[in-house]
């Protein structure tokens, strides 16, 4: 793929055509983009090893720079948030994360390589920002490194996912159910994907060096590799919700309510359906409540849960197969 149809997060869903394509003039197959804070910039990046950077105004986009640093493919970027600057953060199969930042107007410079990883990084998520300039790194290794930023230096701890690989990392919201201490305080927790078919919730432990635990679950319903997780933005509710796919063909929804989050194995998983081929991307709508599904014949499909707790789908975007 040299060129990606994007949906603005702000078009109504019952528009026929909410699809702008853009020729990303990038040499080789497109891995991930994604759109900045304000959905002004749209970063792409490639197994061509770069990644562009594009300027939005309305449905024009214009190509402002090309970062280049990686040794190999490029699998995902990620925006940092605009309290820290114009920030974006690259994982490759080099085995490297790179931090760039935009020091003058289209003028990009890399401000730190981190190169800890054994096998490639598959994946790259910022926690929340009132943690402050933190970044979770899901390696093949079956680490996961956090990244961060403090007083001037960047520094890092380690996680033992798995022995098979990590495929994905993603934050829980700063106020998630079960995250917020008597205190005031918030606990870091993420979620993960892996090859042993397993999806793992860790919480980072108040005090004891700040070691991550592994939170308990009833069941892993998945029975290939997980390729991608997804925490549920915050929607006011007290609830927890994270999204998995899998290279089984299905999509699974993992609830944590108010009633069960102080017992164990209080996350409980709901298959929300099975698709034709391997699920290989989830991702959440800002506001939490659509599911956006990508799928392995090239399907892109928006499902949103009705009043009686069933998902629904909702539009279907389909590539055209002749630009792939």
């Amino acid at each position: 793929i040299v060129s990606i149809s994007l949906v603005h997060h702000n078009i109504p869903l019952a528009m026929d055509s909410p699809l702008v394509s853009i020729d990303t003039q990038h040499e080789d197959m497109i891995h991930d983009s994604q759109f900045d804070y304000y959905s002004k910039r749209v970063a792409t990046c490639s197994s061509d090893r770069t990644i562009k950077i594009f300027d939005v105004s309305g449905d024009m986009y214009h190509n402002s720079a090309t970062l280049r640093g990686h040794d190999g493919p490029v699998w995902q970027v990620a925006w940092a948030h605009p309290k820290f600057g114009v920030i974006l953060a690259s994982c490759s199969y080099d085995g490297t994360v790179i931090i760039h930042r935009e020091t003058t107007s289209n003028n990009w410079s890399k401000v730190y390589h981190h190169k800890i990883h054994k096998s490639s990084v598959n994946s790259i998520s910022w926690a929340p920002h009132e943690y402050g300039l933190i970044l979770a790194c899901a390696s093949s290794d079956g680490r996961v490194s956090i990244l961060e930023h403090r007083d001037d230096n960047w520094t890092y701890s380690l996680i033992q996912n798995d022995s098979l690989g990590c495929n994905s990392v993603s934050w829980a919201p700063f106020s998630a159910l079960g995250s917020l201490l008597e205190n005031g305080r918030s606990i870091k927790r993420l979620v993960t994907a892996s090859c042993d078919n397993a999806v793992r919730i860790w919480r980072q432990q108040e005090g004891q060096g700040g070691s991550w635990v592994e939170e308990k679950y009833k069941s892993q319903p998945h029975t290939d590799w997980v390729r991608d997780v997804a925490w549920a933005p915050n929607t006011g509710m007290p609830i927890n919700i994270i999204a998995s796919c899998s290279e089984d063909r299905t999509v699974v929804i993992w609830k944590q309510t108010e009633k069960d989050s102080d017992k164990d194995c209080s996350w409980v998983p709901y298959r929300m359906k099975e698709f034709d081929s391997p699920v290989w991307r989830v991702s959440w709508s800002v506001t939490g409540n659509v599911l956006a599904v990508s799928t392995g014949d090239h399907n892109v499909t928006l499902w949103k849960q009705s009043v009686d707790e069933k998902w629904v789908q909702v539009v279907t975007i389909d590539d055209d197969v002749d630009a792939m």
